[in-house]
């Protein structure tokens, strides 16, 4: 009887161990695209233009802030263990600048490592609204009105 309690116990224990295993396997996720080495070379600074440049390695995950200046080619790599969030753990940005004549200017490609942070203008407008539901919006204006504006009535302050 103790036999079978013992190998009982042994499996519980693998199995146990084994699903501890799975659970802190990390799952890997990638996004976007940049290009190959290979597909890079074909690249010729001051020759090939946006068309060619698409053609030759795609189209660019984004563009410059007036879509004419450089093109970028962005991959991530996320990480998540376990119940964490996820990490990023790889970066991989290719931008392709262009000149005024629409020529390939310059290549370069940054990575996670380079710390390199790019800032991008942000035309976001704010609203005027505080974080509010309607209903507070519209119980939060109960005595702040001046019964002189539904009269007709000037109240003195302009």
């Amino acid at each position: 009887m103790t036999d079978s309690i013992t190998k009982g116990l042994r499996s519980l224990i693998m199995v146990g161990g084994l699903a501890l295993t799975m659970a802190c396997t990390p799952i890997v996720r990638n996004y976007g695209y940049v290009p190959t080495p290979d597909d890079l070379a074909q690249i010729t600074v001051g020759q090939d233009t946006r068309d060619s440049v698409t053609t030759l390695i795609g189209p660019p995950t984004t563009t410059g802030m007036l879509g004419t200046d450089a093109y970028f080619y962005v991959q991530s790599r996320f990480e998540t263990v376990g119940a964490r969030a996820p990490v990023e753990v790889d970066r991989q940005v290719l931008a392709v600048s262009f000149a005024s004549d629409g020529t390939v200017s310059n290549v370069e490609q940054f990575g996670l490592q380079d710390g390199r942070v790019i800032a991008l203008s942000r035309r976001v407008t704010t609203d005027n609204v505080r974080d509010s539901t309607f209903l507070r919006q519209l119980l939060g204006s109960v005595g702040r009105f001046n019964a002189g504006d539904f009269l007709g009535e000037s109240g003195g302050a302009p």
